[in-house]
Order: C-alpha cells, then sequence, then structure tokens
C-alpha cells in the first residue's frame, strides 16, 4: 500500500467511532495500559492492524479505569475475544524505579503523567499495578462467555513461577491469577490469528503454537495420555509453585531450563505445577519470514496518537524511527529480549525499509531527521548462520561464533538507500549497537561515527569487572579498550571528536562498592564518563534476576554476593556519581566514599 497517498483512519477507541464505520457488532477488543498510539512500535497497534488486516472488527480500550467497569460497559461484548496487555512495559515497570520508589513520570501517558488529575494523593494512576490481572478481571465481569486473552510483555514475562520487586517475592503465574483462558507469549502475531480463527469456528483453543493454558489434572491427562510415562520426551516439567516455596534455589533451575529451551526453539511442551493447576505452554511457533515481516510494517499506519492530546513522551521518541530487525542472540543475562522476541534474527527488506522512510518523509509534520533505524541490536542487521541454526543460539558469548555471518555490505547499502531517499536531510542509529560485531565490520563503524551518530555513539560495556561481566553473560573488559582505541583512531582519521556514551548497570548480582570504584578508574582511564546508568532491576523472566533471588550462579551455583538493600545499592551509586562529577585525574580514596 502506498503511505505516501492512502490516508488511513486510526483504530476505533470507542463504540462511537466505531459506529461510525457502519459496524453494528464487535468482533475483538484490545485494551491496554498506554494510550493509543497507531504506530508499529506499539504491540496493540500492530496486532490491531494485522487483524484488521484479516477483516476483523477490532477497537481499542487504552489506559480505562480500575475501579469501576464502566469503561468495559460502552461496548458491546465482543464476537470473538477480549485481548488484555498492560502495554509495552511491565506495569510494576511502569510504575516503580528498580528500587520501587514511584515513578512521577510514565512515558506511555498523556503529558507523562501518570495520574488521571493533577494532584496525585486524589488521583488514580492510568495504569494499575500488575495491569493484565485488574483488566482481565474487569473484562470478565463485562464480557461473560467469551475468552479473555493475555498477551503483552508482561503477561509473556510473568507466565511461569516469576519474581515481583516490588512485592519482594515471588508470584505464581498471572495466567493462574488472571484465571484468563489463554496466554499469549512473544511477540504473538501468529498465535492471536489463530485464536482469532478457532474463536470464529467456535473451537476449543487448545494445542495452539506461542500460548499457555490452564489445566486441571484430569485435563492434563485427558489431553496428553503419554503424559505420566516418565520416559516420556515431550515434554518440559518444571519444578512447581510448592517446590520452589519450599526450595528456592529451585527457581534457578526453573529459569535456567526456560532460557535453554527458548534458546533451541525446543518442540517439548513445557508444564509448571501452579496451586490448583497445570501451566501448559505449547512449543512457540516459527520465527516470521522476512517476508511476514514486511508485511506487517507494510500495514496502514497513522503512526499518530489517537485521539490527538498532551504529548506522549515515549511517541516523541520513536515517532520518525524505523524497526529494521527483529530478535536477539546476545543473551545477556539481565535481558529479557530474547525470551520474549526470541533468539532468532529476522531482518526486514531494504525494499521495505526504504518505503515507510519515504512514507515518513512524505508527512506534513517530518522535520527532515530519521532519528533511528533499529531494534534490539541493530547491527545484528543482515546477519545468518553458516549452518542454518543451533539449539545454542549464542552467537556473541564468550565470542563470535564462527558459524555467524556478518553482511557489512548489506548494512552500508541500507544506511545509503535511505539517506537518498528525498526529504531525509539526517539518519541516525539511536538503538544499541554490539561493540564485537562493529570492529569485525570497520568501514561500517566508520560511517556510522562519521554520519550516522546523534551526538554520542551509544555502546553498553555495562561493567569492567571480567568475573561481574561473565555473569552478565557480556565480553570482557578489554573489548571495550580495543573498541574505544578503535573509534579514537577512526575520528582522527576522519577528523571528527568521537564521542562515546557507555551505558552501565550497577547493583548487579556479583557486585560489590569495592567493583564499582574500580569501574569508575577504568572508565576514568579510557576517559569516558557514564552518562548513562542505572541500578539492576530483578524484571521478570532474566536470569540475572533468578541469581538476585537465589544468591547462586547459574552455572556452578556457587554463593555469590548479592546488594539487595537499598542501602547497598546506594553505596554503589553514590561511589559511580562521584567519578561523574570528576574533573581531574585525582582518585578519592574508596573508604571516604564507603564511610559517608
Amino acid at each position: 500500500m502506498n503511505l505516501t497517498t492512502y490516508k488511513p483512519l486510526p483504530l476505533p477507541v470507542s463504540w462511537e467511532e466505531c459506529a461510525a464505520r457502519g459496524w453494528t457488532e464487535l468482533d475483538i477488543l484490545l485494551v491496554t495500559g498506554d494510550a493509543y498510539v497507531d504506530h508499529p512500535s506499539y504491540g496493540v497497534a500492530l496486532l490491531g492492524r494485522l487483524l484488521l488486516s484479516h477483516g476483523y472488527r477490532v477497537a481499542i480500550l487504552s489506559q480505562p479505569r480500575f475501579d469501576t467497569s464502566a469503561d468495559f460497559s460502552v461496548f458491546p461484548v465482543p464476537l470473538l475475544f477480549c485481548g488484555i496487555t498492560a502495554g509495552n512495559l511491565d506495569s510494576i515497570v511502569a510504575n516503580y524505579s528498580g528500587n520501587g520508589k514511584v515513578r512521577d513520570i510514565d512515558a506511555y501517558s498523556p503529558g507523562g503523567n501518570p495520574w488521571r488529575g493533577e494532584i496525585q494523593s486524589k488521583s488514580q494512576r492510568r495504569r494499575p499495578d500488575r495491569a493484565s490481572l485488574l483488566y482481565a478481571s474487569l473484562a470478565r465481569s463485562v464480557f461473560r462467555g467469551i475468552p479473555i486473552v493475555l498477551g503483552g510483555i508482561e503477561a509473556s514475562l510473568r507466565r511461569f513461577v516469576h519474581y515481583d520487586y516490588k512485592q519482594e517475592g515471588l508470584r505464581s503465574s498471572f495466567l493462574t491469577d488472571a484465571k484468563a483462558d489463554i496466554l499469549v507469549y512473544g511477540m504473538g502475531e501468529k498465535a492471536v490469528l489463530d485464536i482469532a480463527a478457532e474463536c470464529r469456528r467456535k473451537a476449543p483453543l487448545s494445542h495452539i503454537a506461542g500460548t499457555c493454558r490452564r489445566l486441571t489434572d484430569r485435563e492434563v491427562v485427558a489431553c496428553y495420555p503419554d503424559f505420566e510415562a516418565k520416559s516420556c520426551k515431550k515434554f518440559l516439567v518444571l519444578p512447581s509453585w510448592a517446590e520452589i516455596g519450599s526450595q528456592p534455589d529451585r527457581f534457578l533451575d526453573a529459569e535456567i531450563e526456560l532460557d535453554r529451551h527458548a534458546r533451541a526453539y525446543s518442540p517439548r511442551i513445557i508444564l509448571q505445577r501452579q496451586q490448583t493447576h497445570w501451566v501448559v505452554q505449547q512449543p512457540a511457533p516459527p520465527p516470521l519470514t522476512p517476508e511476514e515481516l514486511d508485511a506487517l510494517y507494510s500495514l496502514p499506519f497513522t503512526r499518530r496518537p489517537h485521539p490527538l492530546g498532551p504529548e506522549i513522551p515515549a511517541y516523541r521518541m520513536i515517532r520518525d524511527s524505523v524497526t529494521i530487525v527483529r530478535g536477539c542472540s546476545g543473551n545477556c543475562s539481565f535481558c529479557a529480549i530474547t525470551r520474549h522476541q526470541g533468539p532468532a534474527i529476522i531482518s526486514r527488506s531494504q525494499k521495505s525499509i526504504v518505503a515507510e522512510c519515504q512514507g515518513i518523509a512524505q508527512m506534513k509534520d517530518f522535520g527532515g531527521t530519521i532519528t533511528d533505524l533499529g531494534g534490539p541490536t541493530v547491527n545484528l542487521y543482515g546477519t545468518s548462520c553458516a549452518i542454518g541454526s543451533c539449539k545454542k543460539r549464542d552467537c556473541l558469548y564468550p565470542k563470535l561464533c564462527p558459524n555467524l555471518r556478518i553482511n557489512e555490505e548489506s548494512f552500508l547499502s541500507l544506511l545509503k538507500a535511505v539517506s537518498d531517499v528525498d526529504g531525509i536531510k539526517h539518519l541516525f542509529i539511536s538503538s544499541g549497537l554490539r561493540m564485537e560485531l562493529l570492529l569485525q565490520t570497520p568501514r561500517l563503524l566508520e560511517t556510522i561515527l562519521r554520519s550516522h551518530t546523534p551526538g554520542a555513539l551509544k555502546i553498553a560495556p555495562e561493567h569492567s569487572d571480567d568475573a561481574l561481566l561473565r555473569l552478565m553473560h557480556k565480553e570482557p573488559h578489554a573489548l571495550l579498550q580495543n573498541f574505544v582505541k578503535k573509534c579514537r583512531e577512526i575520528g582522527e582519521k576522519i577528523g571528527k571528536k568521537i564521542e562515546l556514551s557507555p551505558y552501565i548497570i550497577i547493583s548487579h548480582p556479583g557486585s560489590t562498592p569495592e567493583l564499582v570504584e574500580r569501574l569508575g578508574n577504568d572508565l576514568q582511564k579510557l576517559a569516558l564518563k557514564a552518562r548513562k546508568f542505572q541500578d539492576f532491576t530483578p524484571t521478570p523472566g532474566t536470569l540475572s534476576t533468578a541469581m538476585y533471588v537465589t544468591g547462586l550462579r547459574p552455572d556452578t551455583k556457587q554463593a555469590i554476593v548479592v546488594p539487595r538493600g537499598h542501602r547497598d545499592r546506594q553505596q554503589e551509586r553514590r561511589i559511580l556519581e562521584e567519578h561523574m562529577h570528576r574533573k581531574g585525574p585525582g582518585r578519592k580514596n574508596f573508604q571516604h566514599c564507603k564511610k559517608r
């Protein structure tokens, strides 16, 4: 579809807008904790557009009140299902910092205001804590008799026993807590279409790839007669809620098994006993093909919030950005991208990306800058595997896999093609870039530094201690040293001062104040300032969170130090902040920092 000539309508956000389209019934209602932005970076917009393109009548209920069902009741009962998502972020991550403090900004709400009114003490949050559970309960109370489908990153990463850092404890599956009919994990395009088709046929929602269901003992035996056969390798049974409760170390075992399963695209069915039910996960569907990914991004998005209102901070960041790659095989311990998006790297075609950029350039308020050609790890774009794939899918650690094919020319060609689009004056790469890949593609690195860096090149060494980096599943500190040296060599060659912005994580399991002091000194030796750093946040679905909960290494199960308390985490923050504000080469005594 030609975006330069076609002016699409946003998806309806009220029954009045549905009626204006001539609809007398609604097939699917999608409920989200975000303000609705009809942009492909928003999952609910992407799925809504996909369902609409297949002929389903879809409406969006955005940020409904959760102290009443009134916002749900204005819609008729959907004929097929009601889909529930907390939004683009886990609601606890959206509402609280890693130290449990209430956030005063919600980047996915109008004006960045997380409250419905101006006065926090007399107002309600726009996005409730554990939004998936509350929305599902309200939907069930209003839309009786239709399937309630959980999805989005919150439900996806909380589908098994998981840690909730706001409650400082383990919780059971959101599927069982919400008593929803089915849960979609991962990106969900294929599963959602399958669910819609089965609902239209009035067929049971069983054996759908990419989904989880809650079953009783009797239902498990009825669906899987060979389940009780101990020798059957068709199933992966995780430690149960009761086992983990009595032996917390088993939580780490469960997370390790889930990590291996996800990276291998294992065909095994996963089961985990909760309190009275089983959570049963079907295998993931095959990753989208490049052609399928292209088709998704060719859907007629308005790329604008609907309805128009106060500016949405997250939208401002992504409005003129373009996703070019999906998936990540980096497998950083603290990151849930691989668990959610999958380890397979799917790259869009150059033709599809250029067409999207042409459409953006034709928009009336386009300022001439494509702010990002991005993705989880953008310079995995165009990569492939020489042997097809493997079960490990760990392409970057502990060093680059010899079977990883890096296509430098493909990325260079893409940068040139987008830069040549009429109306585009500047093209930037703002997403994360892996340093070890850039060192293998020197022409690409020079091109990005010369023409496509918005101020400073963002890199993510995370830390400088090799033992801690191994826990993070990251490369040793020597990589950062070599990368900085290479960038400065290029800077001298092209006559440009190269600014690097390192992203740092402190208070990760295994961290100590001494290691943070050393980190500050290491960055100072490289003349780098940690402009961006954060305390480790124990979010659901990561091995680092399992380390945080159990205090054990995943590889050897040996004990490690874990800075859990606010005082310990604040001490590490203070040490790094002092290094950030240091102007000279002098070194303050660590004991002085420790005693303050």
